[in-house]
C-alpha cells in the first residue's frame, strides 16, 4: 500500500508546490513537501493618473463623491492649503538639509586636501632628502672605487715588465668596478619624478617588498610555516587593534578634532608635609604619574607615604602648576583677629578678683557684698575653687568678681584669676598681716600689671593692727593712700560688714579712671575660668566672657576642645541666650573637658571648629613626643641608674574640676627628695571609673578621689582586685596623707649610742676557741649582743660582734664598769694587749618628709 494510498495531500489550491529536504542526526535525511505562496502584485489601471496614490488620502474638491460626509467646501479648502503648506515645509526642509550637507562635504574635502597638501609636501621633502643621501652614498662610493683601482693600476704597473710585446688587458679588478661605474652612471635619474610618478613607484617598490603570504595591507595571511616564522623578513606585523586606532585617529585628523585640550595651570596648597595621595589630587594627575615623577627622582615611594613640601614642590612644578606654601598654623587664621573701631567699643563691668592668703576673709568678704554664704558650702571652711559672679551694686552699677583659694597649692589657679582681671582686691587680715601668700598675690598682680586695692579684713577683732600691715606692704613695694601711695586701702569687716561701702565706691573709682569698653557685635572670645566634668550634663567650662557676646548656638573652639554651646547657665544658675562682655556663665556643648586658662573663640562653621582643635591637639601631642625624643640614649641610661635608689609612690588622681587636679598634681610634685618622690599616673576630671580602677590595679597605685566618688561598677572592680580607693574634700588632708606614705618609704636612720671601752690587759690562747682578750671594762657597759669595733692607737682595725663574753668561767649578758671579763672576736683573732675595744649598740629611727 502507498503512503497516500489514492488520495492527494492536501494544500492550498492556487499554491505551487516543492520539496525541502531536512537533515537530521548520524546521517539522516528526510524529503518533505513544501507549498508555496504567490506574492499577489497589484497593476495600476491604464489611464490612471500618476499623482493618484499620492493624493489618494484627499479627495478631489471637485468630486463630490469622494468627499468625506459632513464636510464643507471651506472646510475642504483649509485642508488642502494645510496639506500643500506641510509638502511646502518639507520640502524647504530638505532643501535646506542638503545645502548643509553639502557645505559639510566642502569644508570636509577642503580639509582633506590641506592634509594631502601638507602630506605631499612631507613626501616630497622625506624623498628630496632620500635621494640627496643617496647621490652622496653613491659619490662616496665611486670615489672609494676609483682610489681602489688607481691603487690596483700601481701595483699592476711595478709587477710588469718594462718592455711589453703588447698592451696589457685590463686587469680583473677593473671589469667590475668599470660595470660598477657604468651601472652607478645609469641609476642617476635623468629628470624629476612627479607625485603620480613616484607614488606609482612607491606602489610597485611596496608590491615587490611584499613577500610570499603578504596581503595588500601588508598583513600576513595563509599558512605560517617555520621558516617564515623564524626568518626576519618583515618583522613584526601591526596587529588590528592598531590599524583601527590608527584609522581613528586619521578620521578625527580630518574631522578637526585632533587637537587636544589645554593643561590647567593650578595653584597646589602645599603644607610641610603632604601624602602623595593627597598631592596628585590637589594637582588633579593621576597617582601614577606622580609616583613615576618620584621615581625619577630617585624616591621610591608609594601613594600612601608621606613627602616633604620641598620634594612636593618640585613635583608640582615638573607638572606645570604652582605651589602655595602653607602652615599647618594657617587654620586659626579663621578667628577674628580684627581690631575694634572706636565707635563700636561700649562700657563693660570691671572684672575684679579677690585674692590674698588663706582664711584672711577673701570669700567672707565676697559672701559680704553678694549678700550670699559661700563659705557655709565650702568644705573645711576654706575655698578650693575659682568662683566667678556678678553683684549690682546699690548704686546700680555691676561688678564681676572672681574669688581665688588662698592655699598654697592653688598658685596656679591664682595666677589666672589675675590674667583675666581688671582690678585685684587685695584682703589682708588685720589681726594676720603680711603672709606668704599675700606676697604672691601682689606678685601675680604685679606680673600682670592690673591695680591693686588693699582690703584690710577683720578690723572688728580686738588684736586687729590696720597700721602693721600698712607699714608691712612697704617692704613689698606697695606704698598705701594713707602713707602717701598711690594704692587704694580700705578696712573693712566682713561680719559686720563694716567698709563695704567705702570698698565697693574704691572699686568704682578705679574702673573709672580705667574707662573698660569692649564691642558686644562681634563674635564672643573669653577665658575658661574652671572646667568639669558632670556626671549628667558631660564637659562644663566656667568662661568668663572679655569681648563680644557668646550666643545659644554658637560654634566655638576653646584649647584642643570644641563645641556648640547647647545652654548657658549664669552665676544663679538661671539659663540665659547670651552672655556679653565681663559675664561669667558656664557653658555647656562641648566634646572634651578643656584646661583651666584656654581661651574660648567662637568660629564660623563645625569644620573650621574641627579642624583647628585637631591643629590644636596634634601640635600638644607633637611637644610632648619632641620632648622625649630630645632625650638622649646616655641621659636615659644616667637617669635609670639615678633612679635605682629612688623609691616612688604611685597615685591616681580623679578630682571635681580642672583646677583642683591641676593644683593636687602641682602640690604632689613638691612632696618627696632625693630618696622618695610621688609620681603621679594619671589626673583627670570627673567620676573614678573602671578604667581607673584597671591602671590602678597594674601600676599597685592607691586612686585618690577628690570631690568625686566611684561609680558602682568601679567601687565593685575596686573590691575584687584589692585596689584602695581613698576620698578627700580637703586638700590640707590629701597632701598630709600623701606624705605621711611617702615617709613609709624612706630608709630609717640608724644611729649609734656607745655604751662602753674595754682595755686588754692579757691575751690567752684558749683551745677550740682561739684567742681570747682579758679586759677590764674602763667606761660604761660591756654587753654580749652590742657590736664591737677594736681601736689601736686610736684607729679602728676591726669592726664586729662578740663571739663570747665571760667572767671568770661563766657566760653573761653583760659586765659593768670596773670589772674585769674575757672577750673573744667572731672571726677574728689579730688581738693585742693594750688594744681598746670600743662597745655600741644602733638603734633605727623612722624619718618624715618635711
Amino acid at each position: 500500500m502507498s503512503d497516500t494510498d489514492g488520495k492527494k495531500p492536501l494544500g492550498l489550491g492556487g499554491a505551487r508546490s516543492g520539496q525541502v529536504k531536512q537533515s537530521f542526526s548520524h546521517g539522516r535525511t528526510k524529503s518533505v513537501v513544501v507549498e508555496t505562496k504567490r506574492k499577489r502584485v497589484v497593476v495600476p489601471k491604464p489611464g490612471a493618473p500618476a499623482g493618484a496614490s499620492a493624493s489618494g488620502s484627499a479627495p478631489h474638491l471637485g468630486d463630490p463623491s469622494k468627499r468625506p460626509a459632513g464636510i464643507s467646501d471651506a472646510e475642504m479648502e483649509r485642508r488642502l492649503k494645510a496639506v500643500q503648506a506641510a509638502r511646502a515645509r518639507e520640502q524647504e526642509e530638505a532643501a535646506q538639509r542638503a545645502e548643509d550637507e553639502r557645505q559639510r562635504e566642502e569644508e570636509r574635502q577642503r580639509r582633506r586636501e590641506e592634509i594631502e597638501a601638507k602630506e605631499r609636501e612631507e613626501r616630497a621633502l622625506a624623498e628630496a632628502q632620500r635621494l640627496k643621501a643617496e647621490e652622496e652614498a653613491r659619490v662616496k662610493a665611486a670615489e672609494a672605487e676609483a682610489e681602489a683601482r688607481a691603487k690596483a693600476r700601481k701595483v699592476v704597473a711595478d709587477a710588469a715588465s718594462p718592455v711589453r710585446a703588447k698592451p696589457a688587458a685590463a686587469t680583473p679588478a677593473e671589469a667590475p668596478a668599470d660595470r660598477g661605474a657604468k651601472i652607478g652612471a645609469s641609476a642617476v635619474p635623468s629628470a624629476r619624478k612627479t607625485d603620480r610618478d613616484r607614488g606609482s613607484d612607491d606602489r610597485g617598490a611596496e608590491g615587490a617588498g611584499r613577500g610570499k603570504g603578504k596581503g595588500d595591507d601588508g598583513r600576513r595571511v595563509g599558512k605560517l610555516t617555520l621558516s617564515e616564522a623564524i626568518s626576519d623578513e618583515g618583522g613584526r606585523q601591526r596587529s588590528l587593534a592598531a590599524i583601527k586606532r590608527k584609522q581613528e585617529k586619521a578620521r578625527q585628523k580630518a574631522m578637526g578634532m585632533s587637537l587636544k585640550p589645554e593643561k590647567q595651570s593650578r595653584d597646589v596648597q602645599l603644607p610641610e608635609t603632604i601624602v602623595v595621595q593627597e598631592l596628585a589630587n590637589r594637582m588633579a594627575e593621576r597617582v601614577a604619574d606622580v609616583v613615576k615623577a618620584l621615581m625619577k627622582m630617585g624616591m621610591m615611594v608609594t601613594m600612601n607615604q608621606t613627602i616633604d613640601a620641598d620634594t612636593a614642590e618640585l613635583v608640582i612644578e615638573e607638572f606645570g602648576h604652582r605651589a602655595v606654601r602653607v602652615s599647618e598654623s594657617d587654620v586659626e587664621q579663621v578667628i577674628d583677629t580684627v581690631a575694634d573701631k572706636a565707635e563700636d567699643l561700649e562700657p563693660r563691668p570691671p572684672i575684679v578678683t579677690i585674692m590674698g592668703h588663706v582664711d584672711h576673709g577673701k570669700t567672707s568678704l565676697l559672701d559680704a557684698i553678694r549678700h550670699a554664704n559661700v563659705v557655709a558650702g565650702e568644705a573645711g571652711g576654706i575655698t578650693q575653687h575659682i568662683g566667678a559672679y556678678q553683684v549690682k551694686t546699690d548704686r546700680g552699677s555691676v561688678l564681676t568678681f572672681l574669688d581665688t583659694p588662698g592655699h598654697a597649692a592653688f598658685t596656679s589657679m591664682r595666677a589666672r584669676g589675675a590674667q583675666v582681671t581688671d582690678i585685684v582686691v587685695l584682703v589682708v587680715a588685720a589681726d594676720d598681716a603680711v603672709m606668704p601668700q599675700t606676697i604672691e598675690a601682689i606678685n601675680h598682680a604685679k606680673a600682670a600689671k592690673v591695680p591693686m586695692i588693699v582690703a584690710i579684713n577683720k578690723i572688728d577683732k580686738y588684736e586687729a593692727n590696720p597700721q602693721k600691715v600698712r607699714t608691712d606692704l612697704l617692704q613689698h613695694n606697695v606704698v598705701v593712700e594713707a602713707m602717701s601711695g598711690d594704692t587704694l586701702d580700705v578696712e573693712v569687716s566682713a561680719k559686720t560688714g563694716k567698709g563695704i561701702d567705702n570698698l565697693l565706691e574704691a572699686i568704682a573709682l578705679q574702673a573709672e579712671i580705667l574707662d573698660l569698653k569692649a564691642n558686644p557685635k562681634r563674635q564672643a572670645m573669653g577665658a575658661v575660668i574652671e572646667a568639669k566634668l558632670d556626671v549628667g550634663r558631660g564637659p562644663v567650662a566656667t568662661v568668663l566672657v572679655q569681648n563680644g557676646t557668646l550666643k545659644r548656638g554658637d560654634i566655638f573652639v576653646v584649647g584642643e576642645q570644641w563645641g556648640k554651646v547647647r545652654a548657658l547657665i549664669n552665676d544663679k544658675g538661671d539659663r540665659v541666650d547670651e552672655a556679653g562682655p565681663s559675664v561669667p556663665v558656664e557653658v555647656l556643648g562641648l566634646n572634651g573637658t578643656p584646661q583651666a586658662g584656654d581661651v574660648l573663640n567662637v568660629v564660623e562653621t563645625e569644620a573650621q571648629a574641627r579642624e583647628i582643635a585637631d591643629y590644636r591637639e596634634k601640635a600638644a601631642r607633637d611637644k610632648r613626643a619632641a620632648a622625649g625624643a630630645a632625650t638622649t640614649l646616655e641621659q636615659l641610661m644616667a637617669k635609670a641608674k639615678a633612679d635605682q635608689n629612688v623609691a616612688e609612690l604611685p597615685i591616681l588622681v580623679k578630682a571635681d574640676v580642672q583646677g583642683s587636679a591641676e593644683a593636687i598634681v602641682q602640690a604632689m610634685e613638691k612632696i618627696g627628695n632625693e630618696e622618695v618622690r610621688v609620681r603621679v599616673l594619671h589626673s583627670g576630671v570627673g567620676a573614678i571609673t573602671d578604667t581607673d580602677i584597671g591602671l590602678a590595679e597594674a601600676s599597685g597605685a592607691p586612686v585618690i578621689g577628690f570631690n568625686v566618688r566611684a561609680n558602682a561598677s568601679a567601687r565593685a572592680s575596686a573590691n575584687q582586685k584589692g585596689v584602695e580607693i581613698r576620698y578627700y574634700s580637703i586638700i590640707y588632708d590629701l597632701v598630709d596623707d600623701i606624705k605621711a606614705a611617702a615617709s613609709g618609704l624612706l630608709k630609717a636612720e640608724v644611729r649609734e649610742n656607745f655604751i662602753g671601752y674595754a682595755e686588754i690587759r692579757e691575751v690567752f690562747k684558749v683551745s677550740g676557741v682561739g684567742k681570747v682578750a682579758g679586759c677590764l671594762v674602763t667606761e660604761g657597759v660591756a654587753r654580749r649582743s652590742a657590736g664591737v669595733r677594736l681601736l689601736r692607737d686610736n684607729v679602728v682595725i676591726h669592726e664586729g660582734t662578740l663571739k663570747t663574753l665571760k667572767r671568770f668561767k661563766d657566760e653573761v649578758k653583760e659586765v659593768i664598769s670596773g670589772q674585769e671579763c674575757g672577750m673573744a672576736f667572731e672571726n677574728y683573732d689579730d688581738i693585742r694587749q693594750g688594744d681598746v675595744i670600743e662597745i655600741f649598740e644602733r638603734e633605727e629611727v623612722e624619718r618624715k618628709l618635711a
